[in-house]
């Protein structure tokens, strides 16, 4: 079953790095009478800020990339590389966001912005109007409660001097042009990185729904900057999304038929609570337990996390573990769940899996499976359980794959 599980979430992840993507919009580039700069934000800036400098070579004046804490892989000509914080903005989030503020300050119409963007960059390129304390205390609010990413950026952008079509504004009257790695469930532009290069649907009365609906608590400084309205047309701006989710579940049907299996696709658009969809995954493998034959069932998308306890986790993990209490003592069925870009919460796996000896090996080290599900703890229990899909950062983010392996019985 592990065999099974690496081969067929690496091919996927393989199949959904960002280097095609990148050397088709740069084919696909406008001309640039003037200068041309990349700027790179996400967890997949830095492959895709080097495989545009491969591909530009002397065409590119300069660079900046901004990525995740141990995402970034050596230099890149041409190019300067900047680590902060997510889920949750830094210090070095908004000191690296002026540097790319002050570096696009002066262009002309005549250049050009490669604006590459990817999963994360909403925490990651951020210049608030307010302070870092409040749009923390914000985000983490948000997190805690389970609100969806969707949500999440609505108010992001609203309080943002470069999010929801504001970085597009900066650079004018240079154009930009934004290659977009998708990570959100309808690849909505606006969406991604919470859109800096976007006109913005999402209105203040968005922005009042969301705050009554999770009963935030927000300072009056914030809640007065929330009232401003984001761009909602731009004249300088233009972007292709290239890698989705879907992409990710088809290379994983493809990865699990090569291997043998009768693979489905069930949904690329799975968006609940991570601990209900570990339950659904398992209820579809009891479902088919009595196979002839190995069956793979493939669900792409985004789960979340509803905070109850203080433990170690994140979405792909508490699926895996919700998972393992419901598959227990089925030694045919194995479910488990990766995020693309390599990371999970606040962690150093990617994901989880577990199989029906998962929650039994868990007791035997003295770790109730139950109680660390309550306690969002799926991180400690699964390590015990050596159940952690570990990959490092992969230099893609497409959402995440959940899949359910049903193997057929032996027979005596």
């Amino acid at each position: 079953m592990k065999k099974d599980i690496e081969k067929i979430y690496s091919d996927a992840i393989a199949a959904c790095l960002p280097d095609s993507v990148v050397r088709d919009a740069v084919a696909k580039l406008p001309h640039v009478k003037g200068k041309l700069y990349s700027v790179a934000i996400g967890k997949a800036a830095w492959k895709m800020s080097s495989t545009a400098a491969e591909e530009l070579g002397d065409r590119l004046e300069g660079g900046i990339v901004i990525t995740k804490y141990e995402h970034s892989m050596g230099d890149i000509p041409k190019t300067e590389i900047y680590e902060a914080g997510h889920p949750v903005p830094d210090e070095n989030t908004i000191s690296a966001t002026e540097r790319v503020l002050e570096f696009t300050s002066s262009l002309t119409e005549d250049d050009m912005v490669l604006f590459l963007v990817s999963g994360g960059g909403s925490a990651l390129f951020e210049s608030a109007s307010c302070g870092l304390d409040d749009l923390q205390d914000m985000t983490r609010q948000l997190l805690a409660a389970g609100a969806s990413i969707g949500e999440i950026n609505t108010l992001r952008k609203h309080l943002s001097k470069v999010k929801g079509g504001r970085f597009a504004e900066h650079v004018a009257p240079a154009r930009i042009f934004a290659v977009i790695l998708s990570d959100v469930l309808g690849n909505d532009p606006s969406t991604i990185a919470s859109g800096p290069a976007c006109p913005d649907g999402s209105t203040v009365d968005d922005v009042h729904r969301i705050i009554s609906k999770y009963g935030l608590k927000l300072s009056s400084e914030v809640l007065s900057l929330l009232e401003r309205e984001t761009p909602k047309s731009l004249s300088n701006a233009e972007y292709m999304i290239g890698g989705s989710v879907t992409e990710l579940c088809e290379a994983a049907r493809k990865s699990a038929e090569a291997t043998g299996f009768k693979a489905e696709i069930l949904t690329d658009c799975l968006d609940t609570e991570a601990r209900y969809a570990g339950e659904f995954l398992a209820s579809v493998g009891k479902g088919h337990k009595d196979t002839d034959c190995p069956l793979a069932f493939i669900a792409g998308g985004e789960t979340v996390v509803c905070l109850k306890g203080n433990g170690k986790g994140g979405r792909n993990q508490e699926l895996a573990l919700s998972a393992a209490l419901k598959i227990a003592g089925h030694d045919n069925i194995a479910v488990f769940s990766v995020g693309s870009d390599g990371t999970d919460g606040p962690t150093d796996a990617a994901g989880g899996f577990a199989d029906g000896t998962t929650a039994s090996k868990m007791r035997a080290n003295g770790v109730d499976p139950s109680d660390a599900l309550e306690n969002n703890d799926a991180y400690n229990a699964l390590s015990v359980a050596d159940s952690l899909i570990i990959t490092g950062p992969t230099g893609t983010n497409v959402n995440d794959i959940s899949v359910v392996l049903i193997y057929p019985k032996i027979k005596n």
